[in-house]
C-alpha cells in the first residue's frame, strides 16, 4: 500500500478567523484593566465640569469633545504598551509564521483596544446627554463634537499602537503618552497665537466665540468639525498603514495596500490642514468656504418665553431658567420708565451682536442696544458669567444691573449716541458716549436720579441729602459720572439736582418727565429747571 500524502496546510484565512481573533483580543487585551481608570478620568475631567455648567446642549457638547484631553495621553501610552508586546517578549518570529498575516493581527489587536476605549467614551456621552435631556429646556444633542471626540480617541490609540509596534521598548509607552500630551498642549498654545494649523486642533470647537453664539440662536456650523475629522482620520489611517510597510507584515500586495493607505491618510490630513488655512471667524462660528453650507447662516426659529412684568422680558427658551433673574435685574429700571415717551416696550434677548477677529484670535462683543419703533431693548448675555458658570444668581443679577440697566436710562434721557436697528443689530452698545458737556448736565442729573430711585449703585456718588462728599473724590466737582463711559466728573450742581429729582413723589416725577422728556433729550433743559 502506498501511504497517502497529507495535504499542505492552506494559507487562506478562514472567513470566521478575524472575528474569532477579535473576540480573543477583546478578552485578553490589557485595556480591560484600565477601564476603571478611564471611567474615573472621564468623570473628573468631563462629567463634573459638564454638570457644573448650565444645561445647554452646545456647552455639554463642548465638554464632550474635550474628553480627549484627559483620555488621550493615557490611551496612547496603553496602546503603545500593547503594540510593543510581541517585540518586548521576543515573539516576532513566532507570530510571523501564523496563518494570519502580521499586519492583520496587529490591526485586530488595535481594534480591540480601541473598542474598549470607545466604549468608555461613548458610555460617558450617553450619560451626559441623558442627564442633559432631563435638564435642558430647548434643543437637542449636537453630534459633530461627539464624532470629533470619538475620532480623537481612535487616533490617539492608533498613534500609540503604531509607536509601540514599530519602536518596541520599555520606555515607548511613556514617551508616547508624553508626546500626545505635549501635542495637545502645543495645539492650545498655537491656537492662542492664531497659528493657522491650530484651527484643526481637536479641542477647538468654534474658535474664541462665546457659547451662546453657536448652536442656540443659529445652527451649529459643522465646517470645523468636518476638517477635524478629516485630519484625525488621516493621521489614524497613516499610522495604521505604516504598520504594514515592513517586510514581515505580509505579502508584497499587502504591503502595497498598506503603502496606499499611508499615502491616502497623509493626503487627507494635509488637505484638512489646507482647508483650515482658509477658515475665518464669523459671528456664529468658524466658516470654511469649501465646506460651508449657506443654509447654516439662517437663524434658528423658536418661540420666546416672556415675563408678565409691565415691560415684558423675552428670552430664548434655552435660557428659560434665567428669566426670573434677568427680570429682577432690569425690572426696577423698566418700572421707572414704562410708558414714558421713547421708553422701551420690551426686552428681547439676542445672540452676539458684533464679532471682529483680532490678532489674538479674540472677538469683540456688542452690548445692549435700544432701537426700533416702538423702542425695544436688544439684550445679549455674552460676556456675562451665568449662574453655574462661576457665579451665583445674585452675582449675575448684580452684573446685569451694573452693565446693562444704565443703557435704558441713558437712551431715555438722550445720553446714548448709539441706536440699533431691529433685525440687524450692529451697534457696540451704550457704553461709547461723549463726555458730558454743558447741554448734557441736566440729562446726567436726571439719569442719576432715576438710577437712585431704581436702586442702582451709581459708582459711589451719593445722591442722598446727607451732604457727604463722594468717596472717590476730594471735592464734589471731581465725582465720576457712572452713567456715561469716558466721563470724568459731575458737578455739585448736578448732584444737587439729582437729589432733588430723586426725592420727588413718583407721580410728580413721572408727570414732569412726560412733559419735559423731549426737551431734555434735545438738551434744552437746564439744571435749574429740574424740580
Amino acid at each position: 500500500m502506498t501511504a497517502a500524502l497529507a495535504p499542505a496546510p492552506s494559507r487562506r484565512l478562514p472567513p470566521a478567523a478575524p472575528a474569532r481573533l477579535l473576540r480573543l483580543e477583546l478578552r485578553r487585551n490589557p485595556m480591560l484593566w484600565l477601564l476603571p481608570v478611564l471611567a474615573i478620568l472621564f468623570w473628573l475631567g468631563v462629567y463634573r465640569p459638564a454638570m457644573a455648567n448650565p444645561p445647554f446642549w452646545n456647552v455639554r457638547a463642548t465638554d464632550l469633545q474635550h474628553a480627549v484631553l484627559f483620555l488621550g495621553p493615557l490611551l496612547a501610552g496603553a496602546t503603545a504598551w500593547v503594540g510593543s508586546r510581541d517585540g518586548r517578549l521576543g515573539l516576532t518570529d513566532l507570530v510571523g509564521v501564523t496563518a494570519v498575516p502580521r499586519w492583520a493581527g496587529q490591526l485586530t489587536t488595535w481594534a480591540a483596544a480601541t473598542c474598549w476605549a470607545e466604549a468608555v467614551y461613548l458610555g460617558g456621552v450617553a450619560v451626559v446627554y441623558g442627564v442633559t435631556a432631563e435638564q435642558a429646556h430647548w434643543g437637542g444633542p449636537l453630534w459633530w463634537p461627539v464624532a470629533v471626540g470619538a475620532a480623537g480617541v481612535a487616533t490617539c490609540c492608533a498613534l500609540g499602537f503604531a509607536a509601540g509596534a514599530l519602536l518596541p521598548g520599555r520606555f515607548t509607552a511613556a514617551l508616547a503618552a508624553v508626546l500626545v500630551f505635549l501635542a495637545l498642549g502645543g495645539g492650545a498654545f498655537a491656537l492662542q497665537n492664531n497659528a493657522t494649523y491650530a484651527q484643526i486642533w481637536l479641542l477647538n470647537v468654534q474658535g474664541a466665540l462665546p457659547r451662546d453664539s453657536y448652536g442656540i440662536f443659529y445652527p451649529y456650523l459643522p465646517d470645523l468639525a468636518i476638517a477635524q475629522l478629516m485630519f484625525l482620520a488621516g493621521l489614524a489611517v497613516a499610522a495604521l498603514g505604516a504598520l504594514g510597510l515592513p517586510a514581515a507584515a505580509g505579502s508584497s500586495w499587502l504591503r502595497g495596500a498598506a503603502a496606499a493607505l499611508t499615502a491616502a491618510g497623509l493626503a487627507a490630513a494635509g488637505t484638512a490642514v489646507g482647508l483650515a488655512g482658509t477658515a475665518r471667524l464669523e459671528a456664529h462660528g468658524i466658516v470654511i468656504p469649501a465646506l460651508h453650507d449657506a443654509a447654516s447662516d439662517m437663524p434658528t426659529s423658536y418661540t420666546p418665553v416672556c415675563s408678565h412684568s409691565v415691560v415684558p422680558v423675552c428670552m430664548h427658551p434655552a435660557y428659560r431658567s434665567f428669566l426670573p433673574a434677568v427680570t429682577a435685574a432690569l425690572g426696577p429700571v423698566l418700572d421707572q420708565v414704562a410708558g414714558l415717551p421713547g421708553a422701551p416696550v420690551r426686552v428681547t434677548q439676542v445672540a452676539v451682536t458684533t464679532v471682529q477677529q483680532e490678532s489674538s484670535n479674540g472677538v469683540q462683543l456688542g452690548g445692549p442696544v435700544i432701537g426700533g419703533s416702538p423702542p425695544v431693548v436688544y439684550l445679549p448675555l455674552a460676556g456675562l458669567s451665568l449662574p453655574g458658570e462661576g457665579s451665583t444668581t445674585a452675582q449675575f443679577v448684580e452684573a446685569l444691573r451694573s452693565q446693562d440697566a444704565p443703557a435704558i436710562l441713558n437712551t431715555l434721557v438722550g445720553l446714548s449716541g448709539q441706536q440699533g436697528l431691529p433685525g440687524g443689530i450692529s451697534a457696540q452698545g451704550y457704553d461709547v458716549a461723549p463726555p458730558p458737556g454743558p447741554r448734557m448736565a441736566a440729562q446726567v442729573a436726571v439719569a442719576m436720579a432715576l438710577a437712585k430711585v431704581a436702586g442702582l449703585s451709581p459708582g459711589g456718588v451719593p445722591l442722598a441729602d446727607d451732604g457727604r462728599t463722594p468717596a472717590n473724590s476730594t471735592r464734589p466737582g471731581n465725582a465720576r459720572n457712572p452713567m456715561v463711559k469716558g466721563s470724568t466728573s459731575v458737578s455739585a450742581a448736578q448732584l444737587a439736582a439729582a437729589r432733588r429729582f430723586a426725592a420727588l413723589p413718583a407721580a410728580m416725577r413721572r408727570a414732569w418727565l412726560v412733559t419735559h422728556l423731549a426737551a431734555l433729550r434735545a438738551g434744552q433743559v437746564t439744571l435749574s429747571e429740574i424740580p
